[in-house]
């Protein structure tokens, strides 16, 4: 363990020295005597991926096993993800990332079989845990169409482009010398090439009898003993798919004119039926209309009724914008399911896995592009089943995330307990048919919650735990605007410009259950979280005016570049009068028709009945100046035992109190600066004094009268005071500017992104409690796409960059020393800037009685605590043994319980802890400051920089946050470069640098987050969530936390043939492929024509991999199996050797006995 000394570090000392490319401390620090003692090492981390949730992106194929139960669904971009029941789901990649264009399960075998785009086919095996491929065979002369694998074969027919079919034995993957050529096929009158393959099957009672379908519309009926054709069966029109009637007698053809062709085998000559389901029938006995090709059908039969015909595609040509169908035939009724997004691909859950008997269909799974649907084909009207996985992460695109390991155990079963009404009725009431797998036996046990932000501006809370996914609740924040009338809704995938209510950042609170979300039209809603119904009469509403101004010299010119102005006096833009409360703001319009004073969305004036779960408390708006819109929000913080929140942007910050519903404090990011601080921004020219439109005063007019002052709509015992060097409200000494802040813990909840349009100038708020809403339109300020988005880096950007306005990176509240060498702590908030700048604003918070139905704000800005290379990500504080500080927060109460239950909760919440102490000359706290280039740590109260760290020189941090690990604590940093790396706390070692995933898309810079115990998130596609860990525990024990795939399950009997067919040869005639297409009789496939790839999960890949990391153990395990092998061969061989000395033996008794009484001349 390696020891560091916190006691009088770099006493006379300054912070200023160069850092180091590895953690370095700074001089006059290493003293053994009182020490923090790092238990966290390097053999503590580890990274790998553990589990991928949400929908497969892009899917192109599907596949079911049905005795297994085990869905699969292959992509373009070669993923594979197979589920089974509730929490069993499993991804693989193909390395070369084809899209997957077939899959066939070996059925009870677990094994599949993979067709790619790219003309390759896998074998997976999936017995173990993480799947694994077996085998690969390239062809490199054939473009594969079509795969079938009969049920109980180990040959796999593999149809081409060229329209041959070649034959692949899967136990060896090995190609047959069996090959049925297209020319040999066809007729051979034909002049014309058939096309590519599009169907194979073998008639469901004669495994001799191959169906091969060809584009063209030609099916022929090849006899694989005689390899000869049979019958050939024309049609006009293109084929698209074929279905077998399970007695073998007739097929279904689905066609590229939205017709059904229905065969008899014994009549090639013609169709013995034609139906078009779609199209309008003539009365004049013409043929109907053509419409849409059927892409795919399926023939079910069924003991006791009608059989069912299910078909996609066939729809009318003149249903222009109709949604996608699937359409179900069964006897005379026609039911046509409409379905949300186009139709991939679907399948027929049947009782059987036998082809020869009656099927029973029960359900059917469709595949679309965005969704997957199960029909349960048993209930009148045909209901859908409620799919217990969690494929509904894009519902809405995802904005942001949060990941939170650890929480309190009852927040799961609160949000279940609320979430669970929300749930839609109407779905069957059978259990989910997909229901294969084990779930896995890991120790992982604690709780585990992800929240999702989505541009519709929805909020999902998601139980995470034991490496599962199950949505608890969903809350929609649009519920609090009012809806534009007539709107067309438009979905998309992306984030676009048209999602005024979409989530930017938000802070979310375990212990309090506060909820603080901020969207991009620049409003911050604050929710509490209730088990019992409301009804809010009016929703309560602050509208703050944070205004840009500029002299007239000063003025930019469109698109020119502004720099940032003086500092100002704290005093400014403090709203210290009151005013009635049900005063009502109106939007102001200039003379020129600016926008003044208005919102960007309408809050709604409608009573809004709220349901158990998360209920508005306030809602925050920053108005339109003078025509310009307000700047959207970057950070947010919430502090639940003084009930504030704060959030700031490139114009400033604004503390507002939730309870009073008031705002508190409002700053320019230029005021946050001593006016002596080294690092402020460079000092501008004194501007003029300009009156704001809309009859608002300028923030620098001390003018006391209260028409020309911005006002609170407060009671008038309500107050904000100001403090100055003359009167202290705070024991600190503000003419100091090196006064320090303390910082919180829930950083991670912050924006890290700057905007990039922001203006300079100095902050002018105005706060109205708004009882009645005016509906007046307005234009929300939206965000750019992903590509437009950008960084502002302070250690390598070019001299325009560096003229970029200021804002607000990062907040946190904490309990720490404002007075440099103080020894009384004292409530302080951290802020962090984009420009790598670390201030402190000491609060003093005073309130008036239980209700908190007054409270004063005193507040003073200490300066610059440090300055560091790129925009501030994240900060934290640990006490003098290297432990988080714990948040400042109270137990969460049910605000609509009644007071009696209230009284009771007020006995057990928790009040702001007890301040430190310091002793003189001793420091208690660190202060833990990361940014996009540098990492940083400062001894509390002696301000003194201890230990600084270069995270990287060539990139920037993207995510950074202080996690918890191995009981104790390190910073978690995911860098552009895709380098994901730990330093330990306080020292700032270096635990982890891998090379994991560069940066390719932004929504994985938006979405990344680190969380306690070693977890990490991030959307590694607009469905998919993609969890890691970096925890070498987890790692370990991954094997026993995943679930498994496959359960030994014996196979259902085959039919009964029935004495008669036994008697007279009707039943299902049996084929031996084994003497048809091996070596033997078939003879060796061409070399040239394919090529075999052995797979990691086979002997040979073993054998590659014993020269990695674990060779030592893989090549034990390679020579085991090798002289298990050996041995086995060995024991085959001495069986036959004594198999053929006792038939030898036999023979020579037989001779004996046979010649024994024989004369030699009888012989």
């Amino acid at each position: 363990m390696k020891k560091f000394n916190i006691r009088k570090v770099l006493d006379g000392l300054t912070a200023a020295s160069s850092s180091s490319s590895s953690a370095t401390a700074q001089p006059g620090t290493p003293r053994e005597n009182d020490v923090v003692q790092e238990t966290l090492q390097s053999e503590h981390f580890q990274l790998c991926k553990t589990v991928r949730h949400g929908f497969p992106y892009q899917p192109s194929s599907m596949a079911f096993d049905p005795v297994q139960k085990i869905l699969a669904v292959g992509t373009q971009t070669g993923a594979l993800r197979l589920f089974g029941r509730a929490g069993v789901e499993c991804y693989c990649q193909h390395e070369s990332g084809a899209a997957v264009i077939q899959l066939q399960f070996l059925i009870n075998e677990g094994a599949l079989v993979s067709a790619l785009a790219d003309d390759s086919i896998h074998l997976w095996n999936l017995r173990q845990k993480i799947p694994a491929i077996l085998h690969s065979l390239k062809f490199n002369r054939e473009r594969i169409t079509y795969c079938h694998l009969p049920f109980q074969s180990k040959w796999l027919y593999i149809g081409s482009e060229r329209g041959n079919i070649h034959i692949v034995n899967v136990e060896s993957f090995t190609l047959s010398g069996y090959v049925i050529m297209w020319n040999k096929a066809i007729e051979l009158s034909t002049k014309t090439h058939p096309g590519p393959v599009v169907h194979i099957s073998d008639n469901p009672m004669d495994e001799g009898k191959l169906l091969i379908g060809f584009e063209c519309g030609v099916v022929v009926l090849w006899d694989l003993k005689s390899k000869k054709a049979d019958y050939r069966y024309n049609y006009d029109e293109a084929i698209h798919s074929v279905a077998w009637h399970h007695e073998g007698k007739q097929f279904v053809c689905s066609h590229s004119d939205g017709t059904l062709t229905t065969w008899n085998i014994r009549a090639p000559a013609k169709p013995a039926q034609i139906i078009t389901p779609h199209g309008k029938q003539p009365k004049d006995g013409k043929k109907p209309e053509p419409c849409k090709p059927i892409l795919k059908v399926e023939y079910k039969t069924t003991r006791a009724g009608d059989p069912f015909m299910v078909l996609s595609g066939g729809l009318s040509y003149d249903t222009v914008g109709r949604r996608a169908c699937l359409t179900v035939m069964h006897g005379k009724s026609t039911a046509v399911l409409e379905m949300d997004y186009p139709i991939v691909d679907f399948i027929t859950l049947c009782e059987t896995p036998y082809p020869n008997d009656f099927q029973e269909p029960y359900a059917v799974v469709v595949l679309l592009e965005k969704d997957l649907v199960v029909i349960d084909l048993g209930q009148i009207g045909y209901p859908i089943f409620e799919s217990p996985y969690p494929l509904s992460i894009h519902e809405s695109p995802v904005t942001c995330c949060e990941y939170f390991a650890d929480c309190p155990s009852e927040l799961i079963p609160a949000l279940y307990s609320v979430g669970s009404r929300q749930k839609r009725q109407g779905y069957s009431k059978k259990e989910w048919p997909i229901s294969g797998g084990n779930w896995g036996q890991g120790t992982q046990t604690y709780p585990e919650i992800i929240i999702t932000g989505h541009a519709d501006g929805s909020i999902k809370f998601w139980d995470a735990s034991a490496l599962m996914l199950q949505v608890l609740y969903k809350l929609k924040t649009a519920k609090v605007f009012e809806r534009a009338r007539g709107k067309e809704e438009k979905p998309s995938t992306d984030i676009v410009d048209e999602d005024p209510f979409a989530i930017q950042t938000l802070f979310w609170c375990p212990e309090s259950r506060m909820l603080c979300v901020a969207g991009v039209s620049a409003h911050v809603i604050i929710y509490r979280f209730s088990k019992q119904e409301a009804t809010t009469e009016v929703v309560q509403l602050l509208e703050v005016r944070m205004q840009s101004e500029f002299s007239e010299a000063d003025s930019p010119d469109p698109g020119g570049e502004q720099t940032p102005t003086l500092p100002t006096s704290a005093a400014s833009s403090s709203p210290q009068e009151a005013e009635p409360p049900n005063q009502l703001t109106a939007g102001v319009n200039s003379s020129e028709g600016a926008r003044d004073n208005i919102p960007c969305l309408q809050v709604r004036s409608s009573p809004l009945k709220q349901s158990p779960g998360y209920q508005v408390e306030l809602v925050v708006q920053l108005v339109w100046v003078s025509g310009e819109p307000p700047q959207q929000i970057t950070s947010l913080a919430v502090n639940s035992s003084f009930g504030l929140v704060v959030f700031g942007n490139s114009n400033g910050l604004a503390v507002v109190d939730y309870v009073q519903k008031t705002l508190l404090l409002n700053l320019g990011t230029s005021e946050l600066y001593s006016p002596s601080d080294p690092c402020q921004r460079q000092p501008r020219s004194p501007r003029k004094p300009r009156q704001p439109s809309g009859g608002f005063c300028d923030s620098n007019d001390g003018s006391n009268n209260s028409e020309d002052r911005c006002k609170s709509p407060t009671s008038a015992k309500m107050s904000r005071k100001i403090s100055s060097s003359g009167e202290q409200k705070l024991d600190l000494d503000v003419s100091a500017p090196d006064a320090e802040d303390r910082s919180h813990r829930w950083s991670p909840w912050l924006c890290k992104w700057p905007v990039g349009s922001m203006k300079n100038g100095k902050l002018a708020a105005r706060m109205t409690r708004k009882l009645n809403v005016h509906k007046t339109k307005s234009d929300p300020h939206r965000y750019g796409k992903d590509n437009a988005f950008t960084r502002s880096r302070s250690s390598s950007v070019t001299s325009i960059d560096r003229e970029s306005r200021e804002a607000i990176s990062s907040f946190y509240f904490c309990e720490s020393f404002p007075r440099k060498s103080g020894s009384l702590a004292s409530p302080c908030l951290l802020v962090g800037t984009t420009q790598g700048s670390v201030m402190m604003v000491a609060l003093s918070l005073q309130p008036g009685g239980d209700q908190k139905l007054q409270q004063s704000l005193s507040f003073a800005s200490c300066g610059t605590l440090v300055q560091l290379k790129g925009g501030i990500l994240t900060m934290a504080l640990l006490d003098a043994a290297g432990t988080m500080l714990p948040p400042s927060c109270e137990v969460w109460y049910d605000p609509n319980a009644s007071d009696e239950e209230k009284e009771k909760e007020k006995t057990r919440r928790r009040r702001p802890a007890t301040p430190p102490s310091s002793q003189e000359g001793q420091d208690s706290q660190f202060a833990v400051l990361c940014s996009e280039k540098q990492a940083n740590v400062v001894a509390m109260p002696s301000q003194t920089s201890i230990y600084k760290h270069n995270i990287t020189e060539t990139s920037f941090v993207l995510r950074a946050d202080v996690v918890q690990m191995a009981g104790a604590y390190c910073i978690a940093c995911f860098c552009a470069n895709g380098h994901i790396m730990t330093l330990s706390l306080p020292s700032l070692r270096p635990l982890l640098d891998i090379n994991y995933l560069p940066l390719t898309d932004m929504r994985i810079a938006r979405t990344f987050c680190f969380s306690n115990l070693g977890q990490a998130l991030y959307l590694t596609s607009p469905t998919e969530i993609q969890r890691i860990t970096y925890s070498q525990e987890t790692c370990d024990n991954l094997q026993e936390m995943l679930s498994e795939l496959f359960t030994p399950v014996e196979t259902p009997e085959a039919p009964n043939r029935g004495f008669f067919k036994g008697l007279f040869g009707g039943g299902a005639q049996s084929l031996d492929r084994e003497d048809l297409f091996g070596e033997t009789t078939a003879g060796k496939a061409s070399r040239s024509l394919a090529q075999h790839i052995p797979g990691p999960g086979s002997m040979e890949g073993m054998k590659g991999a014993a020269s990695g990391v674990v060779g030592d153990l893989a090549r034990a395990r390679v020579a085991l199996d090798e002289r298990g092998q050996k041995l086995g061969e060995l024991e085959e061989r001495t069986a036959a050797m004594m198999a053929s000395a006792e038939s030898f033996s036999k023979h020579a008794h037989d001779m004996m006995v046979k010649y024994k009484d024989k004369k030699w001349y009888q012989l």
